[in-house]
């Protein structure tokens, strides 16, 4: 028999609870306590995360966060800086043993990344993965991963954009004008696609369920909830670590 992984349904958190859920579960993973797992979630406030050897004060307006309540929080993983809008965005992740996935980072990355491309398929929004980690469709980047991997597993979590609030995701990031010249775009606007962009006919809940169907094609799962160890555990890394001063403004 093969592996059957728990699917944990849509919900909505803050960004300090969102990252500690996802360190719990992998937590539970390594300890053999939990199969592996795809979760699927939103942000409420909306929030900025940065990665992990990111400077807060090279990537992020915190004067602007702070006066329109956008959270900001530290992720586990690499990568860039990512705006989370509130209602604006289907973010998932990925938590199972990394003996699962290729050895190679972009291998890996295009596997798992399989799941957005023919979620949006089912959409009929032709999209193709972009290594290291991004999804486009017309050039343009309408999702964002990244990846981590720890005891044995791998986590990578990202976010599929469904909506754009363009001036607030792009006062609330500094975008370099270096990034811009490096990648020959006029305007940070014109890097950025999102899903009712492409057709805004695509409601926020069919999204969803085309993009669960395409992380569940060929495998053998059933829909689970966070366990109650889950839960004290991610309870206690968002206020003892992911709300901290330390871990957030460690650089």
């Amino acid at each position: 028999m093969g592996v059957k992984w728990r699917v944990l349904p849509h919900s909505v958190q803050n960004a300090y609870l969102n990252m500690a859920l996802d360190e719990a579960i992998l937590n539970s993973v390594a300890d053999g306590a939990s199969p592996p797992t795809i979760r699927f979630y939103g942000w409420s406030p909306s929030a900025v995360s940065i990665g992990y050897f990111q400077s807060i004060s090279d990537e992020v307006d915190t004067k602007y966060c702070n006066a329109h309540s956008i959270d900001i929080v530290r992720r586990q993983t690499g990568g860039g800086a990512v705006f989370h809008q509130e209602g604006g965005e289907i973010t998932y992740s990925i938590i199972a043993p990394q003996e699962m996935f290729p050895a190679g980072i972009i291998d890996s990355y295009r596997e798992i990344c399989g799941g957005i491309v023919r979620g949006l398929g089912k959409l009929g929004i032709t999209a193709e993965f972009r290594p290291i980690n991004d999804i486009t469709v017309h050039g343009r980047k309408i999702s964002g991963n990244a990846q981590t991997r720890k005891k044995g597993v791998l986590l990578q979590h990202g976010t599929v954009l469904y909506t754009l609030n363009l001036p607030k995701m792009f006062t609330a990031l500094k975008v370099s004008v270096e990034k811009l010249k490096d990648k020959s775009i006029k305007s940070p606007e014109d890097r950025v696609t999102c899903i009712t962009r492409e057709n805004p006919k695509i409601t926020a809940e069919s999204a969803y369920k085309a993009l669960l169907e395409g992380f569940t094609d060929g495998k053998d799962w059933e829909l689970g909830a966070p366990t109650p160890l889950e839960e004290a555990e991610a309870n206690r890394l968002s206020k003892n670590k992911y709300l901290s001063n330390e871990w957030v403004f460690w650089r």
